[in-house]
């Protein structure tokens, strides 16, 4: 009887998963975050350093700090600045720690070099600069297997892939969306990516074929309650996009729907594939 009880009451395995606010000494203090107005996170990590979006006049900066060394940080500390307008979007290479790439309102994405040593003055020269978007550059991504493959997304509806080791453009995609475009976001290998749209269109693309497999128009929020924040879940964006036929693809409805509350504060979704867990951070 105590075996069969055991085997009859199902523990949730999220039962370990839980927030925990760090120390104050493992903080960083007296950064000037960014204060332009953009969906981005403004923050990027990976295992050497983080890298956080901030304040600077006469163009755009981003400060990268050693993740060792945490604290207060002085006034002076050197920044990566090159950009004549604000920097919207950073993110680090996922092949090589020290190399990061900034998008810009200046309508340029470019790629640096950052050191393994705390440089004594700010750094002012990209590897490299790519310029091919007629409006503001406000996502950047890049391909998660592929080396020196980046994308970059701006307020122009275009979508394009860069060659970094040699700045040349891969592939533009200027014909998928007729409105501004929210996020883009690529799958596990890298064969596919999905993107939302101001046109309340999610879209999953092969970039290979240049052409739109999958997408679902998101139903508008009940007008009795018109600043409920709702997330939804569609299938393929929690299962491999290896294809879109079959239950586990299907875009006609959401396999899940969360009302969150009231907030107008925008949301940011974080996807943990290991452990399927969305995470969602507010401003």
């Amino acid at each position: 009887p105590a075996a069969m009880s055991r085997r009859v009451v199902r523990q949730s395995k999220f039962r370990h998963v839980f927030g925990q606010p760090v120390k104050a000494d493992q903080m960083y203090e007296d950064i000037r975050v960014s204060k332009v107005t953009c969906d981005s996170s403004f923050c990027a990590v990976n295992p050497k350093f983080v890298a956080i979006i901030v304040e600077s006049g006469g163009g755009g900066a981003f400060i990268v700090l050693p993740l060792a060394k945490t604290g207060r940080v002085d006034k002076n500390h050197p920044l990566v600045t090159g950009h004549t307008a604000p920097v919207l979007d950073i993110d680090w290479c996922p092949h090589n720690d020290n190399v990061i790439a900034s998008a810009s309102e200046d309508t340029t994405v470019m790629v640096w070099q950052i050191p393994d040593y705390v440089p004594v003055r700010n750094i002012t020269e990209p590897v490299v600069t790519l310029e091919g978007h007629s409006k503001r550059v406000s996502i950047i991504s890049w391909h998660p297997t592929a080396r020196n493959v980046l994308l970059s997304a701006g307020c122009d509806n275009l979508v394009i892939l860069w060659n970094v080791g040699t700045g040349e453009m891969l592939l533009a995609l200027d014909d998928m969306h007729t409105d501004l475009i929210y996020n883009v976001g690529w799958n596990r290998n890298g064969s596919l990516l999905v993107t939302t749209c101001k046109d309340k269109k999610v879209r999953v693309i092969d970039p290979r074929k240049q052409r739109i497999i999958a997408h679902h128009l998101l139903a508008p929020h009940r007008p009795q309650r018109p600043a409920q924040r709702r997330v939804g879940v569609l299938g393929s964006l929690l299962t491999p996009l290896h294809h879109c036929s079959g239950p586990q693809n299907n875009f006609e409805e959401p396999i899940a729907l969360q009302e969150m509350d009231t907030s107008n504060g925008v949301l940011l979704p974080f996807y943990d594939a290991d452990s399927s867990i969305v995470y969602l951070c507010g401003k």
